[in-house]
């Protein structure tokens, strides 16, 4: 029998109970031993739930207790939970998290005792809820080098935008729709605002190229500011609008965003809607590849963690994780990255002006709009796009990722 205890039995906590009593045969078999759920911690009591005479109030009881061999840490934010999982690893515990905020501010300092203690410290859940992400960088691509990994890492975001796409509504219903359903907290700020994404991406990049990535050096945008006259646009020319976390490895420097972006069909994230997630792999001997899935949920997620559990309980201590320094990678200036740029402007700006500014441009004209008017961009820095931009009354701009 293998001893576990969950810290946290909120929506993933319970989802993973859940997860481990739905397939408990199947999931003992492939981990090679009966996993028992020793203890749960959280400072609320359930009364008459299954789980009742597991709960605890004090970490120091699993942390203490030597039978308890995996620590799955699904309570969510920096503290307690570092806290918490590096006096686990430090006793030779391994430990599994979702954890998104933890993994990305302390990942490589985790890792680095999970392999002095030559145990492990797992997290496939902190990326794409359900998506298999980690392991297949960790285990399946690790004969390539990772030239680019774009995705859609936010189900809410993707949901809105979807919606004002295929509805035609505009972003505040869309919003306030996506709160009744549960996909979109009260405070939507660390979905909208691209927050969410950027901690996911910064983990991806930190393991694609094996040093620490810190998020507050990712360039950062999120989707408060499209709105459905951006949306008719976009269909106007057959793109779509999907907020994407990107990192691109160009002339030995790794370029990391989140931002809105258009893109065409021939972009494989374009048809991803709903609050699905997709990343998107390019690798320089295999070529592309994409993973794509239920980026969030209960049991989506869940499941992630519970195959964690699975993996730490085969291996043992057998330390099997992707080396993550926690020498810092520092990232290409922002402004250095190049993009096309969809810029909305009023009708008095006259198009022989934007053309001074900008060369050839694309003019997109739509009759309902006749107070103003849209153009595409050549490829330039960005750092040229504002400077040029900083003459003209602009009133939005889009990125073109085609």
């Amino acid at each position: 029998m293998l001893n576990i205890a969950v810290l946290g039995y909120g929506t993933v906590g319970s989802g993973i109970v859940e997860v481990l009593n739905t397939n408990q045969d199947s999931i003992n078999k492939r981990a090679g031993k009966e996993i028992n759920i020793k203890y749960v911690l959280d400072l609320r009591e359930f009364k008459g739930d299954p789980i009742e005479d597991k709960i605890v109030h004090d970490y120091s009881i699993i942390a203490n207790d030597p039978e308890v061999k995996i620590v799955v840490e699904v309570m969510g934010g920096v503290h307690p939970a570092y806290e918490f999982v590096k006096e686990a690893l430090e006793k030779g515990k391994s430990v599994c998290t979702s954890n998104k905020e933890l993994v990305a501010k302390h990942g490589a300092e985790l890792l680095r005792i999970s392999k002095e203690k030559n145990v492990n410290f797992l997290f496939e859940a902190s990326v794409g809820g359900g998506i298999p992400i980690i392991r297949p960088l960790n285990q399946s691509l690790t004969a390539d080098e990772i030239e680019e990994i774009s995705g859609i890492l936010n189900g809410t975001t993707n949901y809105i935008l979807s919606k004002m796409t295929i509805e035609g509504s505009d972003y505040e219903t869309v919003l306030k729709e996506a709160q009744v359903l549960g996909y979109a907290e009260r405070n939507p700020a660390a979905d909208v605002e691209g927050h969410d994404a950027c901690r996911k991406i910064a983990i991806l990049t930190s393991l694609a190229y094996g040093m620490q990535v810190d998020f507050e050096d990712i360039y950062t945008e999120g989707i408060t500011n499209i709105t459905d006259i951006d949306i008719n646009y976009a269909k106007s020319i057959g793109a779509n609008i999907k907020m994407l976390g990107t990192s691109k490895k160009k002339d030995g420097k790794v370029y990391a965003m989140v931002a809105p972006m258009l893109i065409n069909d021939l972009n494989p994230l374009y048809t991803v809607n709903n609050v699905f997630n997709a990343i998107f792999v390019k690798g320089n001997v295999l070529g592309n590849v994409m993973f794509y899935g239920s980026g969030a949920g209960k049991l989506p997620t869940a499941s992630a963690v519970v195959s964690d559990i699975v993996d730490a309980a085969k291996h043992g201590n057998t330390h099997i994780m992707t080396i993550w320094s926690s020498r810092k990678l520092e990232l290409g200036d922002v402004n250095e990255s190049k993009y096309r740029y969809f810029v909305r402007v009023p009708s008095e700006v006259k198009i022989e002006d934007v053309n001074k500014l900008f060369g050839d441009v694309e003019i997109i004209k739509l009759d309902q709009y006749s107070n103003e008017y849209g153009f595409i961009t050549s490829e330039i820095m960005e750092r040229e796009y504002k400077e040029k931009s900083s003459n003209l009354s602009i009133k939005n701009m889009i990125r073109v990722a085609f």
